[in-house]
C-alpha cells in the first residue's frame, strides 16, 4: 500500500459482539483497512455511518429491531454512501435478495475463511460486486423457489432473448456462473485464463444490463425453465 494512501474506512455492523469482535481483529491485521466504528443494529449503523463516513460497511441481514436490508436501503438512499457488504448466516435468503435489490454489492456467509473476507471488503471498498460461489448457489436456489417474494422473473422468451446478444464463449460464461462456479474453475472448465473469464463477465454485465453475478445466473434459469 501506498505510504500516503489512506486506508479503506469500515463500520462493523452486527448484533453479536463475538462476531463483530472477530471481524475487527481480522480486519486490523492489514494495513490497507481499519475499523472505525461498530454497530449492534439498524439504527445504530446509521448514526455511525453519518458521524464517521466510512468506506465499507459490514452489515449483518437480520437484527433484532431494524434489520440490515433496511438499515441498507437508507442508507443507499443518501448522498454519498458507503459501500455495503452484507453478512450472513443464510437463515433468511429472501432478505438477502432484497439487499441485493436495495443496492447492496454482495455478500459473505459469516463461516467464510477470513482471508476472503478481506479480500471480499478490498473488492467492495473499489466499487466492484462480491458473490461467492456457494453463497451465489444457495441465493439462486432462493429465488427461483416458490416462495420468493423479492425477485420479478421475467419470461423465459424475455430471458432468451437477452442471452441472443451473447456469444457462445459469453453464454458458456454464464451457464458457468448460473452453476455457481467461481472465476477459476470457470478458467479451468472452458480452458481458457482467469482473465478472459473475467472479459466476458464484464461483457456479461455490460450486455444483459445486470449489476451481479446473480442476475446472470438468474436469466440463464430462466431461459431454461
Amino acid at each position: 500500500m501506498d505510504s500516503e494512501q489512506q486506508p479503506v474506512r469500515i463500520v462493523i455492523v452486527d448484533d453479536d459482539q463475538l462476531v463483530r469482535m472477530a471481524l475487527r481483529l481480522v480486519i486490523e491485521g492489514e494495513p490497507d483497512l481499519a475499523v472505525v466504528a461498530e454497530a449492534a443494529d439498524g439504527d445504530a449503523a446509521i448514526t455511525v455511518v453519518a458521524e464517521q463516513h466510512p468506506d465499507v460497511v459490514l452489515m449483518d441481514v437480520r437484527m433484532p429491531g431494524r434489520d440490515g436490508l433496511s438499515a441498507t436501503r437508507e442508507l443507499l438512499a443518501r448522498p454519498s454512501p458507503p459501500n455495503v457488504l452484507m453478512l450472513t448466516t443464510f437463515d433468511s435468503d429472501d432478505l438477502v435478495l432484497g439487499a441485493l435489490h436495495a443496492g447492496a454489492l454482495g455478500f459473505v456467509l459469516k463461516d467464510t475463511p477470513p482471508a476472503r473476507i478481506i479480500d471480499a471488503v478490498r473488492t467492495v471498498a473499489e466499487g466492484n460486486p462480491v458473490l461467492s460461489p456457494v453463497a451465489t448457489a444457495r441465493v439462486i436456489a432462493a429465488a427461483t423457489g416458490p416462495r420468493s417474494a423479492h425477485v420479478r422473473r421475467p419470461s423465459r422468451e424475455a430471458a432468451l432473448n437477452r442471452l441472443s446478444t451473447l456469444t457462445e464463449r459469453e453464454l458458456e460464461t454464464a451457464r458457468a456462473i448460473a452453476d455457481g462456479l467461481g472465476n477459476p474453475e470457470i478458467a479451468e472448465r472452458l480452458r481458457i485464463s482467469v482473465a478472459t473469464v473475467k472479459a466476458h463477465t464484464g461483457n456479461l454485465f455490460a450486455k444483459l444490463d445486470v449489476e451481479n453475478r446473480v442476475q446472470i445466473a438468474l436469466l440463464v434459469r430462466d431461459a431454461e425453465d
